[in-house]
């Protein structure tokens, strides 16, 4: 059985040592390196965050990576995007992280999802949702749940098919589209609303639908739908011609 406090840990400690060296930005962080397993060029950035990972985590699980696939071998699976949001990191634009999903086949045990920028790390398990800092670890905090204060939505790749966000402006559902979907579903909790347009990879989405899992989602081949709010959702699913449940 793993140890999740252990895996917590290191996941932390490998987090905050990646944290460290995207901020001496090293020339080397961005030449490019490839198309990566995600079918994104990987950057110097991408390889190293990775490369750090993979050897606090190894020990844990087999690691199927955006960057490098499978790597290792054993019962349990780690889906890594070590860098979420890494265009934003290329451009420095403060908005990218990381993405950690420890399952053991279809069941998701363990969840971290980093925000290099602000230091938060937001960690659930079966028992546990619960945030930290990077920088003050041992200082847990809860991650909020009451969404109705708050007045913007986040949609991930409103590039990909503006017309989408069309129905979203007759509405006057404000948003933002930051530029990565890990870090956007894990403040689905702190928004109005969250939308996905476009291909669903595992390695962005598996630990943020996971700390989604009390919010109202709806989610297909091309589009995510999640709120706390139940007749914001029922509203969104509407304009996007979807059955909420």
């Amino acid at each position: 059985m793993i140890n999740f406090s252990l895996f917590i840990e290191d996941a932390v400690a490998a987090s905050l040592k990646i944290q460290e060296n995207l901020l001496k930005n090293s020339p080397s962080l961005y030449e490019k390196h490839g198309v990566g397993a995600g079918g994104d060029i990987s950057y110097g950035a991408d390889i190293l965050a990775e490369e750090i990972y993979v050897s606090y985590l190894s020990k844990y699980a087999k690691i199927d990576s955006e960057e490098s696939g499978m790597i290792g071998e054993g019962r349990y699976t780690i889906y890594l995007d070590p860098l979420d949001g890494s265009d934003n990191f290329k451009t420095n634009f403060p908005y990218y992280g990381s993405s950690i999903a420890l399952c053991d086949g279809d069941e998701t045990l363990a969840a971290i999802i980093v925000n290099f920028i602000s230091s938060e790390v937001f960690i659930k398990t079966q028992k546990e949702f619960y945030k930290i800092y990077l920088n003050n670890p041992t200082c847990k905090t809860d991650v909020m749940t009451n969404s109705s204060l708050f007045s913007v939505g986040i949609v991930e790749k409103a590039y990909a098919d503006p017309q989408k966000t069309v129905a979203l402006k007759e509405n006057n559902l404000k948003f933002r589209s930051p530029g990565a979907v890990a870090l956007s579903l894990a403040y689905a909790h702190y928004v109005k609303y969250m939308l996905f347009f476009g291909t669903i990879r595992i390695y962005d989405m598996q630990a943020g639908l996971y700390m989604c899992e009390d919010l109202n989602v709806y989610k297909d081949d091309e589009i995510i739908i999640i709120s706390k709010d139940i007749d914001l959702f029922k509203k969104l699913c509407k304009l996007y011609n979807k059955e909420p449940f």
